[in-house]
């Protein structure tokens, strides 16, 4: 590489040279997705398949940047085998999801994939799910800040601004959590702190 082309790649690219190395990133996003909201775009899913009356799945464990994130990472850890992602299937839905979440964030935790399967389990499992939300057996419709609620009030430690609610088509998509890379609750950088606006639909499991 010429000079003058090496010397523009370090002025206009930094980011995009030290990012995205396995095991370099600042804290975790646990995203908690609403199913039934997933489910109401979907015609054959296993996830969706009628009586699992799924509620809160675990979208995927995501290192993050103070600002942005990285995804792809390249990394000496093997892939897991069909049956460690088919093994996630009770958290996360289905194999497939953990397959792809691994691939795609699991990957930059620096993690063994068995490890961080692991700790996937452990951030999840310490966050309660609100008991109001989990027996809901109706369609209802509510602004982000009850939603907020309701998990704060479940989970002292964690404060409004460790906490985003996401909707898409004006239902709701995801709960995503901050935590340290110790897994303890903390506030979430400004890109993953942006609360869906207004009111939104949350559809009861089927």
């Amino acid at each position: 590489m010429r000079p003058a082309a090496l010397i523009a790649l370090l002025l206009f690219a930094p980011a995009a040279l030290a990012q995205d190395i396995a095991g370099r990133f600042d804290y975790y996003v646990l995203s908690l997705s609403w199913s039934p909201s997933w489910c109401r775009t979907q015609d054959e899913a296993e996830q969706c398949a009628t009586g699992r009356r799924l509620g809160f799945v675990v979208h995927g464990l995501w290192p993050q940047y103070e600002r942005g994130w990285p995804e792809y990472c390249r990394t000496e850890a093997r892939d897991p085998a069909r049956h460690e992602t088919r093994a996630m299937a009770d958290l996360m839905g289905t194999g497939g999801l953990a397959w792809y979440q691994w691939k795609k964030h699991g990957r930059c935790s620096g993690l063994p994939a068995r490890d961080y399967f692991a700790l996937t389990r452990k951030a999840a499992a310490r966050i309660a799910l609100p008991e109001t939300l989990r027996q809901l057996d109706r369609d209802v419709t509510l602004p982000a800040q009850v939603i907020e609620d309701a998990f704060i009030e479940a989970n002292p430690g964690l404060a409004r601004d460790g906490i985003t609610v996401t909707c898409r088509a004006r239902a709701l998509q995801e709960i995503r959590i901050c935590l340290t890379r110790d897994l303890r609750p903390r506030a979430c950088a400004e890109d993953a702190g942006r609360d869906c606006q207004g009111s939104f639909l949350m559809p009861a499991p089927r």
